[in-house]
């Protein structure tokens, strides 16, 4: 039966950020997710998990500008010392919050830089990342992002992702996979996740077009979910929607796997 958790970023808006989690809890989630940590003290964060008895499953490391549209700073050479310190700080909150897992946001290529240097540049940010977490038993994730939602992400196919993986030869780097994000620049869903699982260690959905909750689009969620149990993944799927009315409306295709 596939875990689910509620990403607290894109669920739950209806109410302010550090209410959200007890929401989730209401709903019938064990786990949570989000993008960013850093806004917030971690006492406060770590607080509401433990009042509310959820895991916390995944953070993103810091991204850069995310307000002027920075999306990672990983792939661009230029930045390796703020991206140092990015890591750092992704670290100190990984460490107090719990989190077994973050996502390193790859970036948009820079103008100018060839994209041989951004993945050199990429492998190399990895590498010094994973370094920084394996002493805390951490793993550090990367996703493709499809190319429509953000013009210029570097990193767009899964195969990409792998061969970055293989690249940088860390044994706690792995796969951050979006059946969403992948559905738009791949297809091919149930092959692509068979082949992927052995690097796999967080997958996230939601439907598409749209964003939103299974059932609203092309998507045969009941299948996929049938299929990843018969393979074995004992993960999380994060619910990284965007619900098309309110939160709680958007529920009822998880309640019967979060009831079980």
């Amino acid at each position: 039966m596939p875990k689910f958790a509620a990403n607290l970023s894109m669920l739950f808006t209806e109410a302010p950020f550090i209410e959200r989690f007890g929401l989730a809890h209401a709903a019938g989630f064990k786990g949570v997710e989000f993008l960013f940590p850093y806004a917030f003290d971690s006492d406060e964060i770590k607080e509401r998990l433990q009042r509310h008895r959820l895991q916390l499953v995944l953070h993103n490391l810091p991204p850069g500008n995310w307000q002027a549209g920075e999306r990672g700073m990983a792939c661009d050479p230029r930045r390796f010392e703020e991206f140092q310190d990015s890591v750092g700080l992704g670290l100190e909150y990984a460490r107090e919050l719990g989190t077994p897992r973050v996502h390193c946001m790859a970036g948009i290529l820079p103008g100018g830089l060839a994209p041989e240097r951004a993945r050199e540049a990429y492998v190399r940010a990895l590498q010094y990342a994973a370094d920084q977490f394996a002493p805390h038993g951490i793993e550090v994730l990367i996703e493709p992002i499809n190319r429509f939602d953000i013009p210029g992400y570097f990193l767009n196919h899964s195969k990409q992702a792998l061969d970055v993986i293989s690249e940088a030869a860390h044994p706690n780097l792995f796969l951050q996979y979006d059946i969403y994000h992948m559905q738009r620049m791949e297809g091919e869903l149930a092959n692509t996740i068979r082949a992927c699982l052995p690097n796999i260690r967080h997958m996230q959905l939601a439907d598409t077009p749209g964003r939103h909750e299974p059932g609203t689009g092309e998507i045969n969620y009941p299948y996929l979910f049938r299929l990843i149990d018969e393979l074995g993944y004992q993960g999380w799927i994060g619910c990284e929607y965007l619900p098309s009315a309110r939160t709680e409306n958007s529920l009822a295709w998880v309640g019967p796997y979060l009831r079980n």
